[in-house]
């Protein structure tokens, strides 16, 4: 066993996230690790790798295991260096050495003293042993892989957008090779080339992999096992998402008629004590079937049928025809020409998919027709009652933390009461309490499905939406 989880329990203040939870991480194990959004997937890989402590039970690692953890706080990692540079940070030794072998030679050159000879020869030793010589090959390689060009490798890590930086830290963790990798949401922000790649890279990769995926296609093709969080408890499926997929409609429907079955065993035996407690003879007898019904572990009913999403978009305005035109457009970013002679006009009733490889615009032309992004030459021009809403990555970094959703939704400006708030949210599967959770105890899918709820608000007649669909689940 790598690592595992034995017996387990854990809380978020009053919410049970998981009760008794035993999960053992075998060598060579392929696991996609689901449930729906805000059960706790993020929460359970925080606790393998330490960030959080278990209220009950033990989180066992093996002794010298190595584990990467690839997750969605990384994104407020910032500094200057340039992407290559901080991917190199893979091989801190190696980089050590270059340094200590670099000295090492000045000193040998101006002295010639043998012990300095002997910690010379040792440190060449230890970088051959390390293959320390090809760690800027394979970098580059890596990174090319998930989509970088040769000329962004020494352009700064600052200056990439959210998606693009977390490639760069899955490129490092790919590059440290632990023995365990907890990736959790790795294709959000991949292109199709690069999804390609990463498959083939884990397909190659020697250690154990834990991935938390929305992606049925990428889970069908990749893992071995699937371990859901489902009900606060963890169940385990030896096989891929299809085969889950089966086992699960069997063993709901075996759960729903062992909940039945125990439901009417509950109601014939209050029948009985309603019969037998106003008698003396027979009090006894109901005072004990009480307590046993007190003492009875009860079955939870499957949830057969899990409620979709409702999104029914208002307007208060019915646009012109023509929504808005671009004319000769264009936007560079130094010399990296994104758009050249621009046309496009968007009418009433377009459903519009804009698709092309990561980094030749597709979210530069979205922010450029919505007016956040200036244009370099050319025409922007609105039609007639036009009040569009932008649904961005960017979106989900910009909720304030310490609002409850209830309040997030509040500062849209709508003119919507608390109580048609909470009918709003019920529809995107908020419902009850739910309304008051804050926002810095959501999921990256709790936290889209806040997003998107704020853009229904605005009861916009255009939409622009970049990726909505990361961090959904299925």
């Amino acid at each position: 066993m790598l690592a595992g989880l034995q017996n387990i329990s854990f809380e978020f203040g009053a919410r049970s996230i998981l009760q008794d939870a035993t999960w053992h991480i075998q060598p060579g194990e392929r696991i996609g690790l689901i449930g729906y959004n805000g059960t706790g997937k993020s929460t359970l890989l925080k606790l393998l790798v330490g960030e959080y402590q278990p209220s009950k039970g033990a989180v066992e690692r093996s002794r010298g295991i190595s584990i990467g953890y690839l997750h969605q706080d990384l994104l407020s990692f910032d500094t200057n260096e340039s992407i290559l540079t901080v991917a190199l940070g893979a091989f801190a030794r190696v980089l050590e050495l270059e340094k200590q072998i670099e000295l090492l030679g000045v000193e040998l050159e101006k002295s010639g003293d043998e012990k300095i000879l002997h910690q010379y020869s040792d440190c060449l030793q230890e970088m051959d042993a390390l293959d320390g010589y090809s760690i800027h090959h394979r970098t580059e390689e890596v990174l090319q892989g998930l989509g970088f060009s040769n000329d962004d490798l020494q352009r700064p890590y600052k200056e990439f957008s959210g998606g693009w930086r977390m490639r760069v830290l899955l490129a490092k963790m790919i590059l440290q090779q632990p023995d365990l990798l907890l990736l959790d949401e790795p294709t959000n922000h991949l292109d199709l080339p690069s999804i390609e790649w990463l498959e083939k890279y884990l397909l190659h990769y020697k250690g154990s992999v834990v991935m938390v995926s929305h992606d049925k296609y990428f889970l069908n093709r990749m893992v071995n096992k699937i371990v859901e969080l489902y009900q606060q408890e963890l169940h385990s499926y030896s096989g891929n998402y299809d085969f889950y997929e089966k086992e699960k409609a069997v063993r709901m429907e075996l759960q729903q008629k062992a909940f039945e079955n125990q439901q009417d065993y509950i109601r014939q035996q209050e029948r009985i004590v309603e019969r037998f407690r106003a008698k003396a003879s027979k009090a006894a007898m109901a005072q004990s079937i009480i307590k046993k019904l007190d003492k009875l572990e009860r079955i939870d009913a499957a949830e057969l049928i899990r409620p979709n999403i409702k999104i029914n978009f208002r307007v208060d305005k019915t646009p012109g025809k023509v929504l808005v035109e671009l004319k000769g457009v264009a936007k560079s970013f130094g010399k990296n020409c994104v758009i050249k002679h621009g046309v496009a006009e968007i009418e009433r009733g377009d459903k519009i998919a804009l698709i092309g490889a990561n980094g030749k615009g597709k979210s530069t032309l979205l922010r450029m027709i919505a007016g956040t992004e200036p244009l370099d030459n050319g025409e922007r021009k609105w039609g007639h009652n036009v009040e569009e809403s932008f649904y961005a990555q960017h979106q989900l970094e910009s909720l304030r933390l310490n609002n409850t959703i209830l309040e997030e939704m509040k500062e849209c400006g709508s003119q919507m009461n608390d109580l048609e708030l909470r009918g709003l949210l019920g529809c995107f599967l908020f419902s009850g309490d739910d309304a008051d959770k804050k926002i810095s105890v959501l999921s990256g899918g709790e936290k889209a499905r806040v997003a998107l709820a704020k853009v229904i608000v605005s009861k916009a007649n255009f939409l622009l939406l970049d990726e909505p669909t990361n961090h959904l689940d299925l």
